[in-house]
């Protein structure tokens, strides 16, 4: 059986991934191409409990380190128990956050470095790589007030946050967005990079047009 195709949308928190995932759930949909869906972390009852402390407002005082190797323990299980079993069957994967947002987070964010992160990556994903990233970057300011009301919003009406990240100040959230820009121009047959504060329509029909050209690729590769 071909092998499936492995989708990963990236971007800073407030960028739109949550909502284009839909959407390009939907598309796939449409087109017999039901797709399985995952977050990172979480996805998986260990990923699950790891998003619990990684995200939590309340989880104060995490290392860096420790937060990197919590971040490549929740992707470990999800290659085992989700992506991998997916890919081998032949279904289109579509996961929300992969390493990228390491590099981004805690390469950039934390200055870790990207080489630290992909050593890591090659030791616990077994180099594992999307088929296709679609790395959303609204402008840096826009993005960060998205995610800040959002969080806002969702703790007023449960009580509980994960809202981690977003209390870091804007030059972390800087360095991210830095970083992210870093592997787009050093990776671009597999990053495309949709930019600027388009509308939610404008993306999509930019992720729909990548998304399908990667689909025929792989048919051809097949």
């Amino acid at each position: 059986m071909p092998r499936g195709v492995f989708i990963t949308l990236e971007g800073l928190d407030g960028s739109g991934k949550t909502t284009q995932i839909k959407r390009l759930a939907a598309w796939l949909a449409r087109r017999g191409q039901e797709p399985v869906l995952l977050r990172q972390p979480g996805s998986t009852a260990t990923g699950d409990r790891i998003r619990q402390i990684l995200l939590d407002s309340r989880s104060a005082a995490v290392a860096p380190m420790t937060e990197m190797a919590l971040m490549f323990a929740d992707r470990a299980q999800a290659i085992a128990e989700v992506i991998q079993p997916a890919l081998d069957a032949g279904r289109i994967v579509v996961c929300d956050r992969f390493t990228d947002s390491t590099e981004a987070y805690q390469g950039g964010g934390r200055e870790l470095g990207s080489k630290l992160v992909l050593d890591m990556h090659r030791l616990i994903c077994g180099g594992l790589q999307p088929d296709l990233t679609l790395l959303l970057l609204p402008s840096f300011h826009v993005s960060l007030a998205r995610a800040r009301r959002r969080n806002d919003r969702v703790e007023a009406e449960t009580g509980t946050s994960e809202g981690r990240f977003e209390q870091e100040k804007d030059a972390f959230h800087r360095r991210v967005w830095e970083k992210y820009r870093e592997i787009a121009v050093r990776e671009p047959d597999r990053v495309v990079l949709i930019e600027g504060d388009l509308s939610i329509g404008e993306v999509h029909e930019q992720i729909v047009e990548a998304v399908a050209e990667r689909i025929v690729m792989a048919a051809q590769k097949a």
